[in-house]
């Protein structure tokens, strides 16, 4: 399962894969609890894939962020909590992306960053992020 088919929508606690398609959106299942919910396309939803961290230099997408924290815990769940005080989570931050802008990516970023993490590597769908960087290096070739 690539990062296409786990989203976060407003509103809505953890992240969600897409389950099945409908008429006028999707179904999605909770990462968090399992329980199925429907989305209709009027409900403000991001695609993980979609999303990239703002650093110095660049927009880093999500996917990059991800394989980041993972190689710094070697494949493990974060060593702090997104529960963590402000402080603690940009010092984190800053040893897994040192150019990361922090004029544009608040404390509320890299929370839900660490806690999407977590959800991720839980379920086993961090795997993922390594085959896509395998896929992609194939089709350059």
């Amino acid at each position: 399962m690539s990062l296409d088919k786990i989203l976060s929508i407003s509103g809505k606690p953890g992240l969600f894969q897409i389950v099945a398609q409908t008429r006028n959106g999707f179904v999605a299942e909770s990462l968090i609890d399992k329980k199925k919910v429907a989305v209709n396309i009027h409900n403000n939803i991001s695609v993980l894939s979609e999303i990239a961290v703002y650093t110095l230099s660049e927009e880093l997408p999500l996917r990059e962020v991800f394989l980041k924290i993972k190689e710094k815990e070697n494949g493990q769940a974060t060593s702090i909590s997104h529960k963590d005080s402000k402080d603690t989570l940009e010092e984190y931050f800053f040893k897994v992306l040192p150019d990361y802008d922090e004029d544009r990516v608040y404390a509320s970023d890299i929370k839900k960053i660490v806690q999407w993490y977590n959800l991720l590597q839980k379920h086993d769908l961090l795997s993922t992020l390594d085959e896509e960087d395998l896929v992609s290096a194939e089709e350059e070739e």
